[in-house]
C-alpha cells in the first residue's frame, strides 16, 4: 500500500471514536481492500462555497463524525480570525432528518458534534433542538445578528448523502475566497481537540441556547407581512395538497398556512413524517417531476384538490402542480413558477405603493441560466432586473448589497425551483414560497382564473418565454473537459462555433475563460471560474442556450430559452422551434455517441 494511504488510515485509527466507522476501516485494512480504501481515503472532501456534500460513511472523502469535527474545527478557527466579537455573538446550527444507520451518521449527531467544537472554544451556539427547514438558518443569522450559520443537510440528494452548508454574518451563503480560507483552516486543524467527541458537554452548558421556540414565533410573524389578502384566504374554496417528501417541511408549511389564515392543506400521509429512507420515491427531488408527485396526485384526486405544493426534503425548494380542465395535472417548471411569483409580488407591491417614484428602488434577481421573463416584466413596468451567476449564494449576496444601499429586493429565483419571496431570508425558502403560491392561487380564483391562465396572460403581456432544460450524465472529468475544449476550438483554429446545425450563433459568453463577444473589450462582466465549465450561446432567432457542469452531481446540464416580444405569438410554433434548436445542440455540441454520455432517464 502507498505511504499516503498508510498515513491517512493510521491517523484515522488514532482519531476516529465512532465504533462503526472505525471497525469498517479496520476491516478494509485487514482485507487489503485497496480499491475501497482509495475511495474512502484518496482525497478529502472539498470545502466549496456550498460547503460539503458527500455520502455518509468512513474516511476523509465521506461525511462522518470525524470529518464533521475536522471541518468545524477549521471553520471555528477561521471565524475567530474574521470576527473579534465571535464570543459575544456566536453561531447557529440546525439539521434535517437524514441518517445512515450502517455508519452511525445522522444529521442530528453531526450538528451536536459541530456545536461541541464551538462550545469547547467558549463560543455561544444556538442549536435547534429539532429538525428545521434550511432557510431557518440564514433567517436566524440575521434575526439574532450572529457571525455564521451551519445547516446539516444534503437537500434533495440521494438518501446516503449528507452535507454541511455555511452562511456568513450577512445572512447569505459564503462566496470565494472564504471557501479557500476555511479549507486551509480545516487542513491546519485535523487532529480532534481534546473534548471533540464529548457532546455531553452540551448538556447544561451556559453557552448553548435553543432558539427553536423564539425563531418559530418570529419567522411566522415576519411572514405575515407578505399576506396581502387575508379575507380571501379565509373564504377560499381552493383546496391544496402538500407533500414534504419524507423531509422536514410538514409542520412548518402547516404553520405558514395558519399565519395566512388558510385552512390547513391536506398532507400526503405516507410522506408527511421525516424518513431518511425516502421509501416512496426513487429520488427525493420534486424537480424530477411527476414520479415524486404520484401520491400527491392520488390524494388530490380523492380530496378534489386543484393545487399541489411539494417541498424538497430540506424545504428550501418548491414545486407546484395544478389540475387542468382536461383532468390532466400540469407541473409548473421553475421558470413558470418564477414568472407567476415575480408577477404576483410586483402586483401586490404596486397595489400597496401608489407612489411610482419608489419604482427606482425596486429590484428583482435571477440566475443567468433562469428564464429572462423578469427582465421583460421589469422593462415594461419600470423596475430593475439583474442577473447573477448560477446559485443562490450569488443572489443572496447581491440582494444583501442592494438592501444595504437602501434598495427593495422584491423577489429572486432560479430555475431549479428555488424562490426568495421575502428578503428576511437571503436564500431560497420553500416554506414562504408555498404559502405565497397558495395565496396567489386563491386570489386568482376570485377572478375565475387558474394559475395556467394567469401564466398565459403574463406571456401575452410581456412576451412568451419558452424554456427547456435537461442534462447528460458523465462520470469522467476528462471527457467533460474535452467536450468543452472542443467547443472552444470548434474549427481547429481556436474559434467557437458560428452555427449549430441550421441555427446561426450571434453571441458567445464563456464564464470559464472570461470571454464575452458582446462586450467592447470582449471581457465578461459576471465573475468567471476556471474550475467549472460554462458557455452561453445566443442565437440569431432569439434563442439562448447555456451548457455548464454541475457543482454537486456528475452532470453536464443545458438550459435553453426562446424569448418573443410582447403580443400574441404562437406558443406552439415557438415550442417547435426551441425543440429543434435543442436537438441541434444535443447532436452537434454534446455529441453523446462520441463522448459516451448517458441521457437523463425519463
Amino acid at each position: 500500500m502507498d505511504t499516503r494511504l498508510d498515513q491517512e488510515t493510521a491517523r484515522w485509527l488514532r482519531w476516529d471514536k465512532n465504533p462503526l466507522t472505525l471497525e469498517s476501516v479496520k476491516q478494509l485494512i485487514a482485507d487489503g481492500n485497496k480499491e475501497e480504501l482509495e475511495k474512502c481515503f484518496g482525497a478529502r472532501m472539498e470545502f466549496g462555497t456550498a460547503g460539503l456534500r458527500a455520502p455518509m460513511g468512513a474516511g476523509i472523502s465521506r461525511m462522518n463524525g470525524l470529518t464533521i469535527i475536522q471541518t468545524t474545527q477549521g471553520f471555528c478557527r477561521y471565524l475567530e480570525k474574521q470576527f473579534s466579537d465571535l464570543k459575544q455573538r456566536g453561531v447557529v446550527i440546525s439539521f434535517d432528518a437524514r441518517a445512515h444507520p450502517p455508519s452511525g451518521g445522522n444529521s442530528r449527531r453531526f450538528a451536536r458534534l459541530a456545536a461541541t467544537a464551538f462550545i469547547t472554544q467558549g463560543i455561544p451556539v444556538y442549536l435547534f433542538s429539532d429538525i428545521t427547514p434550511t432557510p431557518f438558518v440564514p433567517y436566524t443569522v440575521l434575526h439574532l445578528k450572529l457571525c455564521a450559520g451551519i445547516m446539516i443537510t444534503a437537500s434533495h440528494n440521494p438518501k446516503q448523502d449528507n452535507g454541511y452548508k455555511v452562511y456568513w454574518d450577512n445572512g447569505a451563503q459564503i462566496t470565494s475566497p472564504h471557501d479557500k480560507g476555511i479549507s486551509q483552516a480545516i487542513e491546519e486543524n485535523l487532529e480532534p481537540w481534546p473534548q471533540a467527541w464529548d457532546d455531553s458537554l452540551l448538556n447544561g452548558s451556559p453557552l448553548l441556547h435553543d432558539p427553536s421556540a423564539s425563531i418559530n414565533k418570529s419567522y411566522f410573524e415576519d411572514l405575515k407581512k407578505y399576506c396581502f389578502h387575508r379575507s380571501v384566504n379565509r373564504e377560499t374554496k381552493v383546496k391544496f395538497v402538500h407533500t414534504s417528501v419524507h423531509g422536514v417541511g410538514h409542520d412548518f408549511v402547516q404553520s405558514a398556512f395558519k399565519a395566512f389564515d388558510f385552512a390547513p392543506p391536506e398532507a400526503v400521509p405516507e410522506q408527511k413524517d421525516p424518513d431518511p429512507e425516502f421509501p416512496t420515491v426513487k429520488y427525493p427531488n420534486p424537480e424530477e417531476g411527476k414520479g415524486v408527485l404520484t401520491l400527491s396526485f392520488a390524494l388530490a384526486d380523492k380530496t378534489k384538490a386543484r393545487i399541489i405544493l411539494a417541498n424538497d426534503p430540506d424545504a428550501d425548494r418548491l414545486a407546484v402542480a395544478e389540475k387542468q380542465d382536461s383532468g390532466e395535472w400540469r407541473v409548473f417548471s421553475g421558470n413558470e413558477l418564477g414568472a407567476l411569483l415575480g408577477w404576483w409580488l410586483f402586483t401586490s407591491w404596486k397595489e400597496k405603493n401608489q407612489d411610482h417614484s419608489a419604482l427606482k428602488d425596486i429590484y428583482m434577481l435571477s440566475s443567468t441560466v433562469s428564464s429572462k421573463i423578469l427582465r421583460a416584466i421589469a422593462l415594461k413596468e419600470g423596475f430593475h432586473f439583474e442577473e447573477t451567476l448560477t446559485g443562490f449564494k450569488w443572489m443572496g449576496n447581491r440582494a444583501r448589497q442592494l438592501i444595504d444601499q437602501g434598495k427593495n429586493v422584491l423577489f429572486a429565483f432560479e430555475e431549479a425551483i428555488g424562490y426568495m419571496c421575502c428578503p428576511f431570508v437571503l436564500d431560497k425558502d420553500g416554506v414562504s414560497a408555498a404559502v405565497i403560491s397558495a395565496e396567489l392561487a386563491s386570489f386568482l380564483a376570485t377572478k375565475n382564473l387558474t394559475l395556467s391562465q394567469q401564466l398565459k396572460a403574463i406571456y401575452v403581456e410581456y412576451g412568451y418565454h419558452i424554456t427547456k432544460a435537461s442534462y447528460f450524465i458523465c462520470h469522467d472529468q476528462g471527457t467533460i473537459k474535452q467536450l468543452f475544449e472542443n467547443l472552444r476550438n470548434y474549427d481547429g483554429k481556436n474559434n467557437y462555433p458560428k452555427t449549430c446545425g441550421r441555427f446561426a450563433i450571434s453571441g458567445i459568453r464563456d464564464l470559464t475563460t472570461g470571454y464575452d463577444d458582446s462586450q467592447p473589450d470582449k471581457k465578461a462582466v459576471l465573475p468567471t471560474s476556471k474550475s467549472s465549465q460554462m458557455i452561453t450561446f445566443t442565437f440569431a432567432n432569439g434563442g439562448v442556450a447555456t451548457m455548464r457542469t454541475s457543482g454537486t452531481e456528475p452532470k453536464i446540464k443545458y438550459y435553453s430559452e426562446l424569448c418573443a416580444p410582447p403580443g400574441n405569438s404562437d406558443p406552439e410554433q415557438l415550442k417547435k422551434e426551441l425543440n429543434e434548436l435543442v436537438s441541434a445542440i444535443e447532436e452537434h455540441f454534446f455529441q453523446p455517441q462520441k463522448y459516451n454520455l448517458q441521457p437523463k432517464a425519463e
